[in-house]
């Protein structure tokens, strides 16, 4: 389940990429398909990190890659082990929305980000998230889940205040809302009953096999139903970057 669409980026071959809170590593395995891409996932959860590992092993044994490298890392997106502009692309998806100090975390990405480079935000839409937030009480008060839901525009404010330019703006995975208010609506915190096991199976299928119809029927309802929305930015260039040396050569990627 891809909510970054990398392809609009036009990336160059040899990109370093930062997903911070990669989870189980989808962005990540994507963007190691890229052409000779050096890929970071990062996220300070070990099991997701391991399932993450197994991910891009699998691309690895199986060639769906770009010829690329890979790394993992434990971190905090509040405090990134990273030196300033080590990265052409900085992915955080469904990251902001867990954080308390989310404020510390957006100029992190930032500081982190190559000028010139594009950042890509998302986080849950309002609207779908505010139905899940008032037909479950547990949903909102889950460990470790979303601690505040985001106005769009606020956001994107909140971002650009930052010294980086927002300029494109989607909606992602619509088919996904109705089966997080089924499950809001039937019990979270209960064994999921049948229409959610069913509503689940038929996600499964359709993320494993991604026929035609669902893929259209998708990208039809996304800008009415799509739970996510997709914040692109992009960074400053430097006035004299052509006379300078670009941050992300003269320094390491990771401190020491």
């Amino acid at each position: 389940m891809i909510t970054v669409d990398l392809h609009r980026l036009n990336l160059p071959a040899g990109s370093r990429i930062l997903d911070i809170g990669c989870g189980s590593g989808r962005h990540v395995a994507a963007a190691y398909a890229l052409e000779r891409a050096t890929v970071v996932g990062a996220d300070p959860n070990i099991n997701d990190l391991c399932q993450a590992r197994a991910r891009l092993c699998f691309h690895d044994q199986c060639g769906a890659h770009g010829n690329g490298r890979w790394a993992l890392t434990a971190a905090d997106i509040t405090r990134l082990p990273f030196d300033d502009g080590a990265f052409d692309l900085v992915i955080c998806s469904e990251v902001l929305e867990h954080i308390p100090d989310h404020h510390r975390a957006m100029g992190e990405i930032i500081r982190v980000l190559k000028p010139g480079g594009p950042l890509v935000v998302s986080v849950p839409r309002c609207w779908p998230e505010t139905l899940c937030w008032t037909l479950s009480r547990a949903y909102r008060h889950m460990p470790g889940g979303h601690v505040r839901i985001y106005n769009a525009r606020q956001l994107t404010r909140q971002i650009e205040a930052r010294g980086v330019r927002h300029w494109r703006t989607h909606f992602a995975h619509s088919l996904h809302s109705p089966y997080w208010w089924l499950k809001c609506l039937l019990g979270i915190d209960r064994d999921p009953l049948a229409p959610v096991r069913l509503y689940h199976r038929f996600l499964t299928w359709d993320i494993m096999q991604r026929p035609a119809w669902t893929r259209a029927l998708d990208r039809w309802l996304n800008p009415l139903l799509g739970k996510s929305v997709v914040l692109y930015f992009r960074k400053p260039a430097l006035a004299s970057s052509s006379a300078k040396e670009s941050p992300c050569t003269a320094r390491p990627m990771i401190r020491t």
